[in-house]
């Protein structure tokens, strides 16, 4: 049991950190909090019941409110409640730190427009830890959270992301890494540096590093489980010649629609896609101009 203090907490509400798996990860002070606010509020309230049991926090009657992300007005109205009485809200998401890809935004936007003050608890969360892992430049990078599901959607936005001079930070289910990973190859190339970290701070934590190739071909077959980070190494610049876009247009436009290709080539080259998309209309019609003068599919 870890020690802690039952004092008065600071009317407002504090988003405070949790740990991302070992409970052992807890700050001090997030337990003071936890344990002196005049009521608690988590994205799951089993979660952190079960964490205040580990550390010994009793509850004490307190208000144990449930703020997720199908929570609306109402579910704030009743946080905002106990501020507007002068009280103190600890609020926990359902591991590491509130808001970063957790709910809470609007929480603490509410928050802030009825004029109460908003406190940050700092401690675990999965986007420094995996940072701290990977062995990629962290001087600069970018958070990117969850990207889109949708295949289209999906390399559309890696495309986007492309040629930024950060590591890239991303989120992603077990159900969907791998589909994540074959976009990155694919719209990326096949050499840029790949980082999988898979149960931060838990019993069965695994770190995959490697090209984007090497990291796909480390988990084919894999059925994986947990929670998943996934980072990029921040984009080197380079020379793209007109025979170097011509080349890789003809490539992407064996397997791929006109429309599909300009948007998978300009992301692996760093390339304006209303650019590339124009040569692959010209590259497309001088295709089919061909083909009529030889005979073929007229």
């Amino acid at each position: 049991m870890t020690n802690f203090e039952t004092k008065p907490v600071s009317a407002g509400l504090h988003f405070v950190a949790t740990p991302i798996g070992s409970a052992r990860d807890i700050t001090l002070r997030a337990l003071d909090l936890l344990a002196g606010a005049d009521a608690l509020a988590a994205e799951d309230t089993r979660t952190l019941r079960k964490l205040m049991e580990i550390h010994g926090v009793p509850l004490n009657g307190r208000p144990l409110l449930a703020y997720h992300d199908h929570s609306g007005a109402q579910d704030r109205a009743r946080v905002l409640s106990v501020l507007e009485r002068g009280g103190s809200v600890a609020y926990v998401s359902e591991a590491g730190t509130p808001l970063i890809a957790d709910p809470g935004y609007a929480l603490g936007r509410a928050a802030i427009a009825a004029g109460h003050r908003v406190f940050a608890a700092p401690g675990a969360s999965a986007v420094l830890a995996a940072l701290a892992v990977s062995g990629l430049p962290t001087d600069r990078f970018a958070f990117a959270g969850f990207l889109p599901p949708a295949k289209t959607q999906r390399e559309t936005e890696i495309a986007a992301l492309r040629s930024l001079p950060f590591t890239l930070v991303l989120y992603e289910s077990p159900k969907r890494v791998h589909e994540l990973l074959a976009s990155l190859r694919d719209i990326l190339g096949v050499g840029r540096p790949v980082v999988l970290c898979r149960e931060l701070t838990k019993r069965f934590e695994e770190v995959i590093r490697g090209s984007a190739a090497e990291v796909c071909d480390a988990i084919e077959g894999r059925t994986l489980k947990g929670e998943i980070v996934v980072l990029v190494g921040r984009a080197e610049s380079e020379e793209v010649t007109g025979d170097d876009l011509d080349s890789a247009l003809r490539e992407a436009m064996k397997t791929m629609r006109v429309k599909d290709a300009a948007t998978a080539v300009a992301g692996a080259l760093g390339l304006p896609r209303r650019e590339v998309y124009q040569a692959a209309l010209a590259l497309s019609a001088g295709a089919g101009e061909r083909r009529d003068a030889d005979g073929d599919d007229a």
